[in-house]
């Protein structure tokens, strides 16, 4: 199969979270986000073995009347060093704005992880695999450009296809928020492949408060990724919380190569 070509579920990567107090705490679930771009669940399936996938990206999170916050841009880099397992990397430009107050850009929180895919699709079995990321508190926590900590997600998706359907999903555990304990999330996501160069889907995902009194926070997105030649692509999603006026978008151009067969 052709590198980030064949569907939505091939691209890869976890979007930078730039939760920081004064913003974070307005903004609810969003820099929560992981991501199979354009998405924000992610899947259980690995970069090839010594392909590349390589996106400059935007994403932007707003509340109505609260403010906003995004990267502009980050840089995201996925690997598969070995066979079913993938290493990545994602350094942001972040921005952040609260209503009254001034305009902030600059480095975000680095993300990095490894994604090992241990079942293989075969007939109605899935595949299934985990994604354990680290954030890096490399963003000014003061300026709500970093979340100001360490934190680890340890998740597990799931993923199956039927004909030019494909499904996948699943959920982890955040470790390392404020207070004495992490928080949950889970997400499901289902997309159609149009004539070989176009993937259009949906999501709901759901981030579970925890003991630092955040509150849940429920969400979709709907997005595709138009495949534009085997090493170019084109990546947008949008989307709302299902309460209150917060709503994201997100918007990358990506790079695939790899040795050829």
């Amino acid at each position: 199969m052709r590198p980030g070509a064949e569907r939505m579920g091939r691209v890869r990567g976890v979007r930078g979270r730039l939760r920081a107090g004064w913003v974070a705490s307005c903004l609810l679930f969003s820099h929560r986000a992981l991501a199979g771009p354009p998405f924000t669940t992610d899947d259980p399936e690995p970069v090839e073995y010594r392909h590349w996938e390589l996106y400059l990206a935007s994403e932007a999170f707003g509340t109505g009347g609260v403010g906003s916050d995004g990267t502009l841009p980050h840089v995201e880099v996925n690997y598969g060093a070995v066979p079913d397992l993938q290493l990545h990397a994602l350094i942001p430009l972040a921005w952040a704005r609260a209503e009254g107050t001034p305009f902030q850009y600059g480095p975000g929180d680095v993300e990095l992880g490894a994604k090992f895919r241990f079942v293989h699709e075969d007939g109605w079995v899935p595949q299934i695999g985990t994604f354990p990321l680290l954030e890096l508190p490399t963003g000014s926590a003061a300026r709500g450009l970093g979340a100001g900590h360490v934190e680890v997600l340890v998740p597990l998706w799931l993923q199956k296809s039927f004909g030019p359907w494909t499904t996948y999903g699943g959920g982890g555990y955040w470790i390392g928020n404020p207070g004495p304990g992490g928080s949950w999330y889970v997400g499901w996501q289902a997309q159609y492949q149009f004539g070989g160069w176009l993937a259009v889907g949906a999501e709901v995902y759901h981030g579970m408060a925890g003991q630092d009194g955040a509150p849940t926070d429920t969400r979709f997105n709907l997005g595709l990724v138009a495949d534009l030649s085997e090493l170019q692509h084109l990546l947008f999603s949008a989307g709302h919380a299902f309460t209150g006026p917060s709503a994201q978008a997100y918007l990358a151009y990506q790079l695939t190569f790899g040795p050829r067969e």
